[in-house]
């Protein structure tokens, strides 16, 4: 299994275990991808949910840049929560399960197609 299959494994695993979402691998896989190399990076592989500025950058890197979302108060509304579903407390939150909830919350899976 390739580093990266081993990843998305992972990022599954959470899905199901701590968010309580079946994922559609296609989809996560995509996002994963998506992600580029910051996924082999411990630092740039999770979002730092206690941060203000991570959840900006989020917010304008990914929300507003690759979906294509317009700026608003549903954004952060969007990002906390998805971050409450993965648990607040939950110290690693991986910038891939993340982005995957957000797209599936918002429906632009067809920006991954």
């Amino acid at each position: 299994m390739s580093k990266r299959q081993e990843k998305i494994q992972k990022y599954a695993e959470d899905l199901r275990n701590k968010c309580g979402v079946e994922p559609d691998m296609d989809l996560l896989t995509k996002v994963t991808i998506g992600c580029g190399p910051s996924i082999y990076n411990a630092d740039a592989e999770t979002v730092a949910s206690s941060d203000p500025e991570e959840l900006e950058r989020v917010k304008k890197n990914f929300l507003i840049k690759k979906l294509g979302l317009s700026d608003g108060p549903q954004l952060m509304d969007a990002i906390n929560a998805v971050i409450e579903k993965y648990g607040r407390s939950e110290r690693n939150k991986y910038r891939a399960v993340i982005y995957y909830m957000l797209t599936k919350h918002f429906g632009r899976e067809s920006v991954y197609k």
